[in-house]
């Protein structure tokens, strides 16, 4: 897994690198007296600086942000505030991840890390082949409207196709769209919370009780309409039939 990601976080740092092109990792000088110095090319580094962005490339390249998201509205509407704790709501968010985007990862393996492995292709050759499952998984989930927007700004007036676009601007045109994407649903979550606390409200003014909470009445009958719908494998269903899975 670890070798995947790195592979999509290197797609961002090696756009313009030809195919041809390899990495020399390591450059050996013979000295006049037969002794010999190692020198650590640039591009070492640049794959050791990569390494550090593979936790932004979980987070807005994958199926991640609309998780969390959605979970984190969840829970507020019920108004539970430390219960799922943030641990276990980032937790759920990245094995919900890796069970989404785990048909991506097998296409990466087949067709990167494999060949790669096995000396068939050159490492900026594998990375070509590893962007191209993750750009048209992230092409599936960006709206129109957002890729057309990022293009305008990066100066990209014309393209023939969604596919054409470069992948520094699909980046951001695909995290607005997960956020659009999962605030909608997070307000399908919110609305029988909501009418909940509408109903028990009415109530406690109706009886007079102007100093209690409706908040403390509301929630048991909020986690228990939750209960009983089955709510973490229906909103967990949502969610993973909101990328495709199981339609």
């Amino acid at each position: 897994m670890l070798r995947l990601l790195l592979f999509l976080v290197l797609t961002m740092f090696l756009p313009h690198v030809s195919a041809n092109d390899g990495f020399e990792a390591l450059s050996v000088t013979t000295n006049p007296d037969g002794s010999q110095e190692y020198s650590v090319t640039l591009q070492v580094l640049a794959i050791m600086t990569a390494l550090s962005f593979i936790p932004a490339a979980v987070i807005m390249m994958t199926s991640f942000t609309r998780i969390i998201v959605v979970l984190a509205i969840l829970r507020q509407a019920i108004g539970l505030q430390q219960s799922p704790s943030n641990q276990i709501l980032v937790g759920m968010s990245l094995f919900l991840t890796f069970f989404i985007m785990a048909p991506i990862f097998s296409q990466i393996h087949e067709k990167a890390v494999q060949p790669y492995l096995n000396e068939e292709m050159t490492s900026v050759q594998a990375l070509q082949e590893a962007k191209e499952p993750i750009k048209e998984f992230m092409l599936s989930q960006t709206r129109i409207s957002d890729l057309e927007t990022f293009a305008k700004i990066a100066g990209y007036e014309k393209l023939d196709s969604p596919e054409d676009t470069p992948f520094v601007v699909i980046i951001p045109a695909f995290v607005t769209s997960e956020l659009q994407t999962a605030f909608i649903i997070g307000f399908m979550f919110f609305i029988p919370f909501l009418i909940v606390d509408l109903v028990v409200a009415s109530v406690l003014m109706a009886m007079g009780m102007m100093m209690l909470s409706p908040m403390i009445v509301s929630l048991p009958f909020k986690i228990m309409l939750f209960v009983l719908v089955d709510g973490w494998s229906l909103v967990m269903g949502t969610l993973a039939r909101s990328f495709g899975l199981g339609v």
